[in-house]
């Protein structure tokens, strides 16, 4: 895979954040859940002069519980944790100075999003890269800039150009639309007609009337006023994320 192209005050196949700032001794949590391979990374990594490992199980109790006394630049998350980004946003609400780096064999598009929502500031493709490229991510994201090779690039700037969606909650938190007709709700507040939405959406227009059928039923509504007047009480905005193109 070719590294991504960027300025050149950046490394390779890592976007900048805020200026980088050279660290003398970065500390690093390795949070593995292979035991086997959580010896050898730290090893390996303590093995690095400017490195200071310490091994921690993946799992909120035994984080909060190193965190609470010691101080921590980047964490190495590996294990199924794509599937359940509960632990990454629990770091990134608790402890947001911890730079998550999440090791993993692959990921697709809806992987990529998700993880980088929740959070983390690098995705290393552990399998596909050396181990002197896995050095330089932990470095570069201890700087404050985040580590992405070009393909997971695309997958973010796709997801930015999507509609963003108003969710709409009842008085348990609980959502109360589907994640396409949250985007309905987001575009008719703009001032979109149907045929307009539709287009924004790639719908027709009778699908789009379809949906606003079925969210006047779901919200206990009856006009386009009534509706927009209600998502701004009760709805909250949420970032764009990508959708299947289905109706």
């Amino acid at each position: 895979m070719q590294d991504a192209v960027v300025p050149a005050t950046i490394s390779s196949k890592n976007v900048s954040g805020p200026p980088a700032v050279a660290k003398d001794i970065v500390r690093i949590l390795v949070a593995d859940s292979a035991p086997i391979q959580s010896r050898l990374l730290t090893t390996a990594l303590s093995n690095r002069k400017n490195f200071q490992v310490f091994p921690v199980a993946p799992e909120i109790a035994a984080l909060k519980q190193f965190l609470q006394t010691r101080s921590a630049d980047v964490i190495l998350i590996a294990g199924n944790y794509l599937r359940d980004l509960g632990l990454l946003r629990w770091l990134h609400l608790t402890y947001p100075k911890v730079a998550p780096i999440l090791l993993v064999n692959s990921c697709d598009r809806d992987a990529v999003v998700g993880a980088f929502r929740a959070g983390a500031k690098g995705l290393f493709l552990f399998d596909e890269c050396p181990f002197h490229s896995l050095c330089r991510c932990i470095i570069c994201v201890a700087r404050g800039q985040v580590w992405i090779d070009s393909q997971q690039m695309h997958y973010l700037l796709d997801a930015l150009s999507q509609v963003p969606a108003l969710r709409v909650v009842n008085v348990a938190g609980r959502p109360l639309l589907t994640a396409r007709e949250e985007q309905v709700v987001a575009l008719v507040a703009d001032g979109l007609s149907n045929r307009e939405v539709g287009d924004e959406l790639g719908l027709s227009e009778h699908t789009i009337k379809k949906y606003m059928l079925s969210i006047f039923d779901k919200l206990g509504v009856s006009t386009r006023v009534e509706l927009v007047l209600y998502a701004i009480s009760n709805g909250e905005n949420r970032p764009a994320e990508w959708l299947p193109g289905i109706a």
